[in-house]
């Protein structure tokens, strides 16, 4: 590494620390990542000269152009599938590292914990090992594990009234942390049916929250929703947010943003049913934007099958989008965010959706290439033919 740096001789001694990676991370920002593929997506298109109209009908000047394509996906956070009774046997471990942590503050009398901590711990494997254990037994663990947190806390907060929690603890805010998931459990222990807003699921990202998609290889995952865009082959972020969100209420503001980079409105917006709402139907047809999918209303008998043709049309267009997304979580690492700060993770999400972009461009670059040293070659093969037709014959 030191040689890659450029250093002429081994140094002992370490040029940065760990943390300095994250830090330039959160330098950046995932707003300074946008920006950076706005200028990328600028200087390969610029902003004078639209997008290549898709759509089969011809635009005149001033008229709307290019197609707008819009999707959502999740880049799952690197954390366990959470279950109730791992998450507080995590607190519990947790806030045992944090008596240990502040027992030299005390007076150093009596027990560490309420509990045996060596039975705590058994009794969550008894039901962790267990491939299918009762419901009732899984309940039964919880209220243990719940109760042995809330003594833990009980601890610790009285230990830190009297010594101060900035003077002699430093893991102030994972303490809260778990407080906070100590009290969500009590509520949903006691009343399973009451919602539980801004639930927490991992102790270490609590950050992380459970976003319902309804897929077949996952109803819930758990990590950051992008709202993404296409324009051009190229990707852009939309909104980005670790609270799930309706997609249809980003679709006027992807069409502003599109309007800033181009001057104009998008001619069409391929999008899925769920865009379609009535707010945006009405914000399309006031902008000349034609918004895939059905119209309202009973249709005519001479227009179904050319709304049939325009869908089946839209259906193949949106398919990039749709390759975009797989695209970025098979190679570019979307699919598992490794990153577990907030910011960090959100940097890291924009970060693979500019390589993806980059990689566009490359590909891109690499047809031109092609075509050029194709046409090269056919341009020395025609002039060498002519040049042997022009010689004299013997």
């Amino acid at each position: 590494m030191q040689y890659f740096l450029g250093l002429t001789e081994f140094n002992p001694k370490p040029l940065f620390e760990s943390a300095m990676l994250s830090q330039f991370a959160m330098r950046f920002g995932e707003d300074g990542i946008a920006k950076i593929n706005e200028e990328i997506y600028r200087r390969m298109r610029p902003p004078e000269e639209p997008p290549d109209d898709s759509d089969s009908s011809s635009g005149g000047e001033g008229e709307n152009k290019g197609t707008l394509i819009l999707d959502a996906t999740v880049a799952p956070a690197d954390i366990r599938y959470p279950t109730d009774l791992a998450l507080l046997n995590e607190c519990r471990e947790s806030s045992e590292e944090m008596i240990e942590s502040i027992w030299e503050h005390t007076e150093r009398t009596g027990h560490k914990t309420a509990y045996n901590r060596t039975k705590a711990r058994k009794g969550y494997l008894e039901i962790a090992k267990q491939r299918k254990p009762r419901r009732r037994q899984i309940r039964q663990a919880i209220r243990e594990q719940l109760e042995y947190v809330e003594k833990n806390i009980e601890w610790v907060e009285a230990v830190l009234q009297k010594i101060g929690a900035e003077g002699y603890f430093e893991h102030w805010a994972h303490f809260q942390t778990i407080q906070e998931i100590a009290k969500q459990q009590r509520l949903h222990f006691d009343n399973p049916a009451a919602p539980v807003p801004n639930r927490i699921v991992s102790v270490r990202q609590p950050h992380v929250r459970p976003i319902v998609r309804g897929k077949a290889r996952s109803e819930v995952e758990f990590g950051q929703k992008l709202g993404l865009s296409i324009v051009d082959g190229f990707a852009f972020i939309e909104n980005q947010s670790w609270d799930n969100f309706s997609e249809g209420k980003t679709l006027q503001a992807s069409a502003e943003k599109y309007r800033e980079r181009h001057g104009v409105y998008p001619k069409a917006i391929l999008a899925d049913m769920t865009y379609r709402n009535r707010e945006n139907i009405r914000f399309c047809k006031e902008h000349g934007i034609r918004l895939t999918g059905p119209k309202l209303g009973r249709p005519k008998v001479s227009e179904i099958e050319a709304d049939r043709e325009q869908a089946y049309k839209d259906s193949c267009d949106r398919n990039m989008v749709e390759g975009r997304i797989g695209i970025g979580k098979r190679r570019y690492g979307l699919d598992l965010i490794y990153a577990r700060l907030e910011t960090t993770s959100a940097v890291e999400a924009a970060m693979n959706i500019l390589a993806m972009n980059v990689g566009h461009i490359l590909r891109v670059l690499l047809r031109f290439f092609k075509k050029l040293a194709i046409f090269a070659a056919s341009s020395f093969k025609s002039q060498l033919i002519s040049s042997f037709v022009l010689l004299p014959t013997v």
